[in-house]
């Protein structure tokens, strides 16, 4: 075979064995660290130092600043939190991810395989599946190396080719081609912490003289610069068709790279003075690897400090690229907060079930409300109205059903979330059924409002109407004001985060149960009185089966709520924003 196929081969390869490994690590370090980064992100104020910080954490652990940025993405769409906290957070994404260059300047090659031996075997002995996740993110981590090996072993034979040497000569003298190069390397790679390990392996292969880089720092420096740049046209191509705020924050991301490149293109000499100085001293192809690590990180650490003052001026960028549209007509039956790119973020993606959970419960509460000028539904337009907002609230919980089997299914929910994500749908389980019985209420009331009592006060025999009499009328109504008052305090319980409101409602569980009893009694009464057709008994309890499953569904609800420590810990700083 020849050479240059085997080193196309190798490199392709040894590529394909990197982007593995980087990416196995980061999906079970996310795993094993979910909740942690849950406590991370809840650090997270109006201080935007706080947010670089939780941005900077969370991308050193997962080791991928592409799930923060998708999370603080989701986030800002589900109005968890506003788009300067979101850009902060990104800002610490920036210096975060550096820690893989860091890591891979490190001369680890005589352990690799007893990284990969150790993690396969910690993985395929052990069941218990946080350890097992410990194991497969070892052995992911040695899969790494092993690609940056094998990249490296190829390459230095092409170190020395002519057609190379003579490009990173132009390279190195005309800045501008190296910023173009790593950004076309990173599009096609698709992986800025890819191109930049190649750009590490390349600079560490040694030039004629055998002791300089092929490259050397002042010609490697644009063109990490390059690689900076295009993984945020990634992430720009990436929210093509998402929601306006991701876009916004897809070109925040690329506002700062690019405006980091017109400034540090223009100083790279002295640049690479510095980074030398903060750098191990000894010979170029030794230390090469650490100078591009420590640059990339010193890169990211100065435009982060640069643009923290400077947050507002991006958000007024960002808002004027993306402007807000006012005339678009809002569709109810859209999930507000749901995205589907969160579904493997297992901590993000329950936090927004239950905000979405909590916002279809809202609109069922707006339905209760329609029933406080009982006598008025007779009116055509108004059953029409309620059918319509009924059948809302049915699409959109069908919708987050949708959504949380596939968070189920994916498999990203470890023990704890699964039985959290459970207790959510069985509120919203609950919710869907009081909404499906308020439709009933509805309609059958609606049949039986006697059209000459509607504004009249006094009494009369209706024992040849098939209808309700006013004080029938009355007494539902009372009854379900209160039922209302027990489902508005339930959903504010969730909101607001208080769990007491939630135990007082099931303490009331017995209040609850006997209203349909008390309504019996006095529907029996009118009955023999001649107030109420007779014929009225089996449809008006039919109503009365309803409100009392109604009842026994808020009892329900109050019951998770009230027993689940964890539920309303998904509720935060946004919980406000629904009602």
């Amino acid at each position: 075979m020849p050479q240059s196929i085997k080193i196309i081969f190798g490199l392709l390869g040894g590529l394909a064995i990197f982007i593995y490994g980087m990416n196995l690590m980061s999906e079970t370090l996310q795993k094993v660290a979910g909740e942690k980064m849950k406590k991370i992100l809840a650090l997270l104020t109006k201080n935007p130092f706080f947010g670089v910080i939780a941005g900077a954490l969370t991308t050193a652990v997962l080791q991928s600043s592409s799930a923060t940025t998708v999370m603080a993405i989701g986030f800002v769409s589900a109005g968890l939190m506003n788009l300067p906290q979101a850009i902060s957070i990104i800002l610490g994404a920036n210096i975060g991810t550096t820690i893989t260059a860091q890591i891979i300047a490190f001369k680890i090659s005589n352990y690799i395989y007893l990284f990969i031996f150790i993690g396969f075997i910690i993985s395929f002995i052990f069941k218990n599946q946080k350890i097992k996740n410990i194991g497969i993110t070892i052995f992911a981590f040695g899969l790494l190396f092993l690609g940056i090996e094998t990249m490296g072993s190829v390459m230095k034979p092409l170190a020395k080719r002519p057609i190379f040497t003579n490009l990173i000569a132009k390279v190195s003298n005309v800045p501008v081609l190296g910023v173009l190069l790593g950004t076309v390397m990173t599009l096609v790679v698709q992986s800025s912490s890819a191109t930049i390990a190649v750009l590490q392996n390349f600079a560490s292969q040694p030039a004629v003289d055998g002791i300089s880089s092929s490259i050397g720092l002042a010609g490697a420096i644009p063109i990490l610069l390059g690689d900076n740049i295009g993984t945020t046209i990634t992430a720009i191509l990436a929210s093509i068709g998402q929601s306006k705020d991701a876009k916004r924050t897809a070109i925040a991301h690329s506002l700062f790279n690019i405006s980091g490149c017109l400034i540090f293109i223009w100083i790279i000499p002295f640049f690479a003075d510095f980074v030398r100085m903060i750098s191990p001293k000894g010979n170029e192809i030794d230390v090469i690897s650490r100078q591009i690590a420590n640059a990339h990180t010193s890169f990211n650490i100065v435009m982060t400090f640069l643009w923290i003052p400077f947050i507002w001026l991006m958000v007024k960028i960002v808002n004027f690229i993306i402007p807000e549209k006012n005339n678009r007509i809002k569709d109810e039956t859209e999930p507000k907060f749901l995205d589907s790119r969160l579904v493997y973020q297992p901590v993000a993606a329950v936090r927004l079930v239950t905000k979405e959970v909590i916002r279809s419960a809202e609109l069922v509460r707006n339905n209760f409300l329609l029933m406080v000028d009982i006598e008025k539904k007779k009116d055509e337009q108004v059953l029409e109205k309620i059918s319509q907002k009924c059948e809302v609230v049915d699409s959109l919980n069908s919708k987050i059903s949708d959504y949380m089997a596939t968070m189920f299914s994916v498999g990203s929910l470890n023990e704890e979330q699964a039985n959290e994500a459970s207790g959510i749908l069985y509120v919203m389980n609950d919710v869907d059924r009081i909404n499906q019985l308020l439709k009933e209420v509805f309609m059958n009331i609606a049949e039986h409002i006697p059209e000459n009592v509607k504004h009249s006060k006094k009494k009369k025999s209706v024992k040849n109407e098939l209808v309700y009499s006013k004080q029938a009328l009355d007494e539902l109504k009372a009854s379900l004001e209160t039922i209302y008052k027990n489902f508005s305090d339930i959903i504010f319980s969730i909101a607001d985060g208080n769990k007491k409101a939630a135990q007082k409602v099931f303490e009331n569980k017995n209040d609850i149960m006997k209203i349909s009893t008390k309504l019996r009694k006095g529907h029996i009464s009118r009955v023999c009185s001649g107030m109420c057709n007779s014929k009225h008994v089996v449809s008006f309890n039919t109503i009365l089966n309803d409100i009392d499953r109604i009842g026994n569904s808020i009892i329900n609800i109050a019951e998770v709520i009230s027993k689940n420590e964890n539920f309303i810990d998904f509720i935060d700083d946004g919980k406000n924003e629904v009602l």
